[in-house]
């Protein structure tokens, strides 16, 4: 049953990096995986058909996910529909590569440390479809906000789920890793940057502002409103959930709501053509369903072999064979580029316990270090870098290609002076 539980999970993986050659969406194969893994679970595992329960609570957790990457992708179409990101393009006038190269890789990097790396990299990458007007410039710079918003999640305890959950958890506190992985984050980025700099030379063309007909556009008052709007909406959800102890998501869902509501009394004197234009139904309209549906098949799958036990199975398997800790927690970063980190972090969380490694270790914040950017190694390997891939259709093999080498080369970097900084400090 685990051999064939993997079998069609690597056969969905392998259709999932094929997308374009088999000429099949990635959601529609991510789907068929996550239905087919837990078929596999119900048909020939040991709770047989009892398997309602787990998969109800899996499906609460992906629910979340979910939602919450709903909620985040019709507040950016919202913001971008009243021309909210303008204000911000108008105000970056670089057109070298280098130098704008570095302008979005720093406000990626810190922006992401206060939302999250989902929500940053959906915003970055909206907003770099407003600066740029060449496709190859896109996918570049958006490859170039993956990597930014995963490394600057890593160093927040809200910036990244795994973060989140180790802080939760009692593993990590807020001061503690941030004084812990700032620096080796810093340097994984940094590290990449410097030497893609030496690739972007020249300059870019930039992307005209749209015209809206008609004179229906939002006046600048209502930009900088919807902006500041909804950037705030997006900076409440990590403080939602600090005062409720609430799922992110249910944050997410009731700054939705408020902006709703606000938009509806905003736009309240306009004829139906301009409200319902920039309204949150026509935002709706305008989010990412396909690669909302990914989300949840990818998630169904990685729950069915969680549930399995292949995850726990696995990590134990390594840590006797390996017994380095270091090692262990390095490599389970590069294999949270494969299967999704969320799962991995729970299983070490499980694997062991804060007798054996109390708040704080070292242990546990290089494995949020880990845990953060590692994924970025591969486009699939992260939320950030899903995202990415459905805004602005990079393929696999595309970013496996030109990125993943800059990737790995700055996590490693960065390990090598979270380590070097622990053994001094």
């Amino acid at each position: 049953m685990i051999t064939l539980l993997v079998v069609v999970f690597v056969l969905g993986y392998m259709a999932i990096a094929f997308e374009h050659g088999i000429g099949v969406n990635k959601a529609g194969s991510a789907l068929i995986t996550g239905v087919l893994c837990w078929s596999i679970l119900a048909l020939l595992g040991p709770h047989g058909a009892h398997l309602t329960e787990p998969l109800t609570h899996h499906l609460g957790e992906i629910a979340g996910i979910v939602f919450f990457l709903l909620g985040a992708m019709t507040i950016v179409e919202l913001i971008a529909a009243h021309g909210g990101f303008d204000l911000i393009t108008d105000h970056i006038k670089e057109t070298r590569r280098v130098r704008l190269l570095w302008t979005i890789a720093l406000l990626t990097f810190f922006l992401s440390s206060v939302l999250d790396n989902l929500t940053t990299t959906i915003v970055m990458v909206t907003l770099l479809r407003r600066l740029l007007t060449e496709h190859r410039d896109r996918v570049y710079f958006a490859s170039v906000v993956v990597l930014a918003a995963n490394a600057g999640g890593a160093w927040s305890p809200i910036g990244d789920v795994t973060t989140t959950m180790l802080w939760i958890g009692g593993q990590i506190s807020a001061a503690g890793i941030i004084g812990s992985t700032f620096l080796p984050s810093v340097v994984s980025q940094a590290v990449p940057l410097v030497v893609l700099s030496y690739r972007f030379d020249g300059r870019i063309t930039a992307a005209a502002s749209p015209v809206l007909p008609n004179g229906t556009g939002p006046t600048t008052k209502h930009q900088r409103s919807m902006l500041l709007l909804g950037l705030g909406a997006l900076l409440f959800v990590p403080l939602f959930k600090t005062i409720t102890h609430l799922p992110p998501y249910m944050g997410m869902l009731i700054s939705l709501g408020i902006l709703w509501v606000v938009t509806a009394f905003m736009h309240k004197e306009k004829d139906a053509h301009q409200r319902k234009a920039l309204s949150i139904t026509s935002a709706l309209e305008r989010a990412d369903a396909p690669s909302i549906l990914f989300f949840l098949g990818i998630l169904l799958s990685v729950a069915a072999l969680q549930e399995a036990g292949v995850l726990a199975s696995s990590a134990t398997w390594i840590t006797q064979q390996i017994g380095d800790h270091s090692v262990i927690v390095f490599l389970f970063g590069l294999l949270s580029a494969v299967i999704d980190n969320v799962p991995l972090v729970a299983s070490v969380q499980n694997m062991f316990s804060l007798t054996e490694f109390p708040m704080d270790h070292s242990f546990w914040q290089f494995l949020a270090y880990c845990a953060g950017t590692g994924g970025r190694a591969l486009i699939i390997g992260s939320a950030a870098g899903v995202a990415a891939m459905g805004i602005e259709s990079i393929t696999f093999f595309w970013y496996l290609k030109r990125i993943t080498g800059y990737a790995l080369l700055g996590y490693a970097v960065g390990a090598l002076a979270f380590l070097l900084q622990d053994a001094i400090l």
